[in-house]
């Protein structure tokens, strides 16, 4: 190629990108007055926060209580506001679903949170949304129920698949702390033990209440056994949690070996017993020899 050819050839592809990039500014700056237009104007810069200036909505108190809180929605801007407010995560229930905020305003909205009966003790988190404008407000909600501190862990609905190995089972937090589990897997056959696996530490951490099912992998179960595997569960605090599940493990390949093994076995045991019998066909019945009769003395009655 010409070098005229090589640099037209190069001014097109440099054109090339400049066209790009125009247009994906044109395309950002669309974007950007789109928002701007679909906001009511003056209402930009608007805030929601908990009351005071805290960065989050702390509450506490016993299960069966209802807590409150105050939630501040700030409107700096020129024109009137309509926020609307949700809660999720919790039953959290405000004085106005939907509030009407003037121009340089704040207006304190209460709330409050209804904690149940059956809530555990600890720690539980949530959210208070307000939406308005086309932009929406997220405030952490941190509620702590207070109460004895109690580390659960139970192993539940147990299952061992005898044809893949595959060991299914349940945790379940029973107390009312947050808990980082531990498992230990150990499995036992006829012959002895064929997996021993130390506990180690799960990804997963469960909430009061909560349960999580797993799985736990067992890449080369037995090809020919009885099994019982044994699963022990811990967390800090807790004690620990056995179950264990039984299962026959009889592949193909195994079950093939196992009938050839009887079917020799039993074809020796009976060429056995027939070279037991044409022995005893050739050997002869020995003849038992007898002595002469003996005569019975003078005058003893016969």
């Amino acid at each position: 190629m010409r070098t005229a050819d090589r640099a037209g050839t190069r001014t097109a592809a440099h054109r090339g990108r400049r066209t790009a990039a125009r247009s994906g500014l044109v395309a950002a700056v669309a974007a950007l007055l789109g928002a701007v237009a679909a906001a009511p104007p003056g209402t930009g810069g608007w805030t929601a926060a908990p009351a005071a200036g805290r960065p989050y909505a702390y509450l506490e108190g016993p299960a069966g209580s209802v807590l409150q809180d105050t939630l501040s929605v700030t409107n700096p801007g020129t024109a009137p506001l309509t926020v609307r407010l949700t809660g999720q995560g919790a039953p959290v229930s405000f004085a106005a679903r939907t509030v009407h905020v003037p121009a340089r305003t704040r207006a304190d909205v209460p709330f409050a949170v209804t904690v149940t009966a059956d809530t555990p003790p600890g720690e539980h988190r949530g959210t208070v949304r307000a939406t308005a404008a086309g932009r929406e407000v997220r405030v952490d909600l941190r509620l702590r129920v207070s109460g004895p501190r109690l580390a659960a862990l139970t192993v539940e609905d147990v299952h061992l698949d005898g044809t893949t190995g595959t060991v299914r089972y349940t945790l379940v937090n029973r107390g009312t702390t947050v808990l980082a589990p531990r498992l230990a897997v150990r499995a036992e056959g006829l012959l002895g033990t064929v997996l021993d696996r130390p506990d180690r530490a799960l990804p997963l951490t469960l909430r009061p209440g909560e349960r999580a099912t797993r799985t736990e992998p067992w890449p080369d179960p037995p090809a020919l056994d009885s099994v019982t595997v044994r699963l022990t569960a811990t967390a800090p605090g807790a004690a620990p949690a056995t179950a264990r599940a039984e299962a026959a493990f009889a592949s193909g390949p195994a079950l093939a070996g196992a009938a050839g093994l009887l079917l020799a076995a039993a074809g020796g045991a009976g060429l056995a017993a027939r070279r037991r019998g044409r022995s005893r066909r050739a050997c002869p019945t020995p003849i038992r020899r007898t002595g002469p009769a003996r005569r019975a003395p003078a005058g003893a009655t016969p």
